[in-house]
C-alpha cells in the first residue's frame, strides 16, 4: 500500500531543493570573482540577473499550477477502492465542472418524487396534529358474514385533536387483521386520497374469526417532520475509524462527509461515486485504517417536533369499537398459481400467515422436507450480502441442513465473514456485510471491506450460484441519496452479472420492520417504509426474485429488527422455493 504526498507539497520541496542548490552555487561564483576582469564582471553580473529573473518566473508559474491542481481537487488514487489524502472539505469526489451522471440523474428524479409524497406540513400545535381518537373508521358495505377471498374496505376520515377534519393527507399507518388462535396474520392496502381520507382494504385469507387493527404511525406533521431532519445533514451518526501502525493505534472522525479543515483520507469508489472520509492521523498513512464504530450524535427535530414521538403517540390504535368479523368458506374456487420463481411480481399485500406458515398469494409455494432440501442445495455456492438480518440466516441454515459445517476464517467479532461447508456435497453459503454506512457501537474490522456492487462483481455466477441481497437498517439514520445511490449500483452490478451468467439467482430480501419505539427520528420503520418503496421502485423491472420480508413481518406482526426463528424459517422457505 502506498501514501501519496499531495501534489502541491511535492512541487514545493522540489522548488526549494532547486532553489538551495542555487543558492550553493551563485555563493562559489562570489568566491572567485576577483580574478576577473571589470568587463567579465559585468557580464557575469548580467548573467547572474537573467539566470535569477528565469528562477523566479519558474517558481511563480509552478505555484499557481499547484494552486490550480488544488482547486480541482484532483486525488491519486490506488485500486478499486482508492485512497487518497487531501487538505479541506468537499461534499462529493466528483467534479463541480463534470455534467450529472446518469445515476445522479436518477436519483434527482427519484428525490423529486418522494419530495412530493412527503411535503412540508405545518406543525404549530399539538391540537392541530391527526388524532386517533377523534378520527372516524367505517367499514363500508358491513355483512354479517364474509367469505373467503372477499376484499373488505374501510374509509378512514382524519381529524385533529379539536375534532376538525383534516384537509391533506401524508399520515404514515399500518394495517394488520389476525387471528390468534389459527396463529394467522396478514397486512393490509392503504389508499391516500391526500385530502384527509384514507380507504384501508383487506383481503380475507382465511375463514374464522379475525380481528383488524390500524394503527396510526405517525401524523403527517410527524413525517414531515422527519422527512427534514432525515436529509438535514449527514452527522447525526458519528463514525470513528480505527487507524493501527505497529503497537500505536488512534481514533479519528470519519463519515461520508466531513466538514474539516483537517487532512483527509478519500476512500474513493469512483466507477460508483461512492465516496467514505477520515480525518488522517499524523504519522500515518490511510491505508492503515483496520476498524470502525459508531455513535448517535445531534438531533435536527426541535423540542415541540419531539413531542410527536412520545411513546404515548406513536403506534396508536384507531379501530376501537369494531367487534371480530366472521368469515366463510363460501365455496369459492382458487386460482391455479404458478410454481414460485425468480422475475414473478409480488402484489402488496404478498402472503399471509396461516398455522404459523408464510403463504405467498402471487405463487404457488412447495413445502420441500429435509431430503429435497439437501438435493436441491448440492453444489450450490450462496452467497447472503446485506446485514445482521440476513446474518440470522446462515445461523438458522445449520439447522436445515446439518451437514453444514462452520469454517474459520479467522476473523474477529459477530461482524465478520461467515462461512460455512458441506465438502462431501460442495455446498457453500457464506454471509458478508454490506460496506459503509455499518451502524453499531461494536468494533467491527473494514479490513477487505468493499461495497455490495464490487462483491457482485467478483462473483462470476452459474446455474448453481445464488445471492441474496439486504439493504437497509443500517441507511436509515443518513441522508435518502445515499440508499437511492447504493441501490441503483446494486441494480448495476446485477445487470453486469446477468450479461456474463444469466442463469444466477440473484433474491432481495427486503427490510424487516422493528420495535416501535426505537429512536424514531434514526431508526424507525417511517424510514424503512420510504426505502422499501425506493427498491420495489428500482428493482422493478428486473429479473430477480423478492422476499418481502416488510410484509411478511407485518403479518406475524413481530414488531422487531432480528425475527424469532420461525419467521426467518419461512424466508428461507420461500428462497428455497426460488432456487430449487
Amino acid at each position: 500500500m502506498v501514501w501519496w504526498l499531495p501534489e502541491g507539497k511535492k512541487k514545493e520541496s522540489d522548488h526549494a531543493s532547486v532553489l538551495t542548490c542555487h543558492r550553493i552555487h551563485l555563493t562559489g561564483t562570489h568566491l572567485n570573482m576577483g580574478t576577473f576582469s571589470n568587463t567579465m564582471a559585468q557580464k557575469m553580473l548580467l548573467m547572474l540577473m537573467s539566470f535569477l529573473v528565469v528562477v523566479w518566473i519558474n517558481y511563480i508559474i509552478c505555484q499557481n499550477s499547484t494552486k490550480f491542481s488544488s482547486d480541482l481537487k484532483i486525488p491519486t488514487f490506488l485500486h478499486l477502492w482508492n485512497t487518497s489524502t487531501k487538505s479541506s472539505y468537499v461534499k462529493t469526489p466528483l467534479s463541480p465542472l463534470k455534467p450529472p451522471t446518469e445515476t445522479e440523474l436518477r436519483i434527482k428524479r427519484i428525490m423529486e418524487k418522494l419530495n412530493q409524497l412527503i411535503p412540508p406540513r405545518p406543525f404549530t400545535d399539538m391540537n392541530t396534529t391527526t388524532s386517533a381518537a377523534h378520527s372516524t373508521v367505517t367499514i363500508l358495505t358491513p355483512q354479517d358474514t364474509y367469505c373467503k377471498g372477499d376484499q373488505l374496505d374501510i374509509l378512514v376520515e382524519m381529524r385533529d385533536h379539536l375534532g376538525h377534519r383534516k384537509e391533506y393527507g401524508g399520515d404514515f399507518l399500518r394495517t394488520r387483521m389476525s387471528s390468534a388462535a389459527l396463529k394467522a396474520g396478514a397486512s393490509g392496502k392503504v389508499t391516500d386520497f391526500n385530502n384527509g381520507t384514507y380507504l384501508v382494504s383487506f383481503t380475507l385469507f382465511w375463514e374464522g374469526q379475525v380481528s383488524l387493527s390500524l394503527l396510526l404511525i405517525h401524523p403527517s406533521e410527524g413525517v414531515s417532520a422527519l422527512w427534514r431532519a432525515r436529509n438535514q445533514g449527514y452527522d447525526r451518526i458519528i463514525f470513528k475509524g480505527k487507524f493501527v501502525n505497529g503497537t500505536t493505534h488512534v481514533f479519528t472522525e470519519c463519515g461520508h462527509t466531513l466538514n474539516s479543515s483537517a487532512e483527509l483520507c478519500e476512500y474513493l469508489d469512483t466507477r460508483d461515486q461512492e465516496a467514505f472520509y477520515c480525518v488522517r492521523p499524523q504519522h500515518m498513512p490511510c491505508e492503515a485504517l483496520s476498524h470502525m464504530t459508531t455513535r448517535n450524535d445531534i438531533s435536527y427535530l426541535t423540542v415541540k417536533e419531539k413531542s410527536l414521538f412520545h411513546r404515548s403517540s406513536v403506534g396508536v390504535e384507531m379501530i376501537k369499537h369494531l367487534k371480530h368479523i366472521n368469515v366463510s368458506r363460501c365455496n369459492k374456487s382458487e386460482k391455479i398459481k404458478e410454481k414460485c420463481q425468480v422475475g414473478i411480481k409480488s402484489p402488496v399485500p404478498c402472503g399471509y400467515t396461516l398455522d404459523g406458515r408464510w403463504i405467498t398469494t402471487f405463487c404457488n409455494q412447495i413445502q420441500l422436507n429435509t431430503i429435497k432440501i439437501n438435493g436441491c442445495l448440492k453444489g450450490k455456492l450462496i452467497y447472503l450480502l446485506g446485514d445482521s438480518t440476513l446474518r440470522q440466516w446462515i445461523y438458522y441454515l445449520p439447522k436445515v441442513l446439518k451437514t453444514l459445517k462452520f469454517f474459520d476464517l479467522h476473523g474477529t467479532g459477530v461482524f465478520k465473514k461467515h462461512l460455512f461447508l458441506d465438502a462431501e456435497r460442495h455446498i457453500q453459503i457464506q454471509w458478508e456485510k454490506h460496506s459503509h454506512p455499518f451502524i453499531t457501537l461494536q468494533l467491527y474490522s473494514v479490513i477487505d471491506e468493499n461495497y455490495i456492487p464490487r462483491k457482485i462483481d467478483r462473483i462470476s455466477g452459474d446455474k448453481n450460484t445464488a445471492i441474496v441481497i439486504t439493504l437497509g437498517q443500517h441507511f436509515r439514520p443518513l441522508p435518502i441519496d445515499i440508499f437511492i445511490r447504493r441501490a441503483i449500483n446494486i441494480r448495476k452490478a446485477i445487470e453486469r452479472l446477468f450479461l456474463r451468467s444469466p442463469t444466477t439467482k440473484v433474491i432481495l430480501k427486503m427490510e424487516n420492520i422493528r420495535e416501535m419505539h426505537i429512536d424514531t427520528e434514526r431508526f424507525g420503520d417511517f424510514h424503512g417504509y420510504i426505502q422499501y418503496l425506493i427498491m420495489k421502485d428500482i428493482f422493478s423491472v428486473l429479473n430477480v426474485g423478492v422476499i418481502d420480508a416488510w410484509d411478511m413481518t407485518i403479518a406475524y406482526g413481530t414488531n422487531t429488527v432480528h425475527p424469532p426463528d420461525h419467521v426467518i424459517r419461512n424466508q428461507i422457505d420461500l428462497f428455497f422455493n426460488y432456487i430449487c
